[in-house]
Parts: C-alpha cells; sequence; structure tokens
C-alpha cells in the first residue's frame, strides 16, 4: 500500500475523492479513475507480487463493495484479509 501511495499518489487522491463523493454511484462514476491507479502501479514489481498472491482476498473485497454500494463498511472485514496478504508478501530484490 505505501509502494502504490508513492508512486500513485495523485491517482488514488482523485479515486478516493471520488469515492467518497458519491458514495451511492461512485462503482460507475469511478471506474476510469480506479483504471487509472490500477495502470500506475500495474508496472511496479512488488505490486504485481500482491496481486499474484492476494487476487483471492482482493476478489472476495471487490465482490463485497459490489453487493454494499451504499454501505462499503460493510466489506471491512475484506480489507483486513487483503491487507494482512499485502503484508505478508516478501519483497524480493
Amino acid at each position: 500500500m505505501e509502494i502504490t501511495a508513492r508512486y500513485c499518489r495523485k491517482e488514488m487522491e482523485q479515486y478516493g475523492e471520488c469515492v467518497a463523493s458519491k458514495p451511492f454511484s461512485w462503482q460507475q462514476d469511478c471506474h476510469e479513475l480506479k483504471v487509472n491507479v490500477a495502470q500506475c502501479t500495474s508496472s511496479h514489481p512488488v505490486i504485481q507480487r500482491i496481486r499474484q498472491e492476494c487476487a483471492e482476498p482482493f476478489m472476495a473485497f471487490e465482490q463485497c463493495l459490489k453487493k454494499n454500494q451504499s454501505s462499503a463498511i460493510n466489506c471491512a472485514e475484506y480489507v483486513t484479509k487483503f491487507l494482512t496478504c499485502a503484508e505478508a508478501v516478501k519483497v524480493v530484490t
């Protein structure tokens, strides 16, 4: 997460602001900004490892968000699982 923030801060901030300002329609209205974040992070090796090793908890989190578009707080458990996985990924240098 720190790497994403370091290299893609602008994209993350724009996406976060969009999600916060559109609590009922963020899934559709912020899609392009979400894609921008994904494109920015996809080239970084650590992010690629996290995506590989933590794909399952991340997909579960995204599914939860789709089911709870007006109440994303219901997905906190899934965020925690994903973050725990991401933090456990070993950085190979």
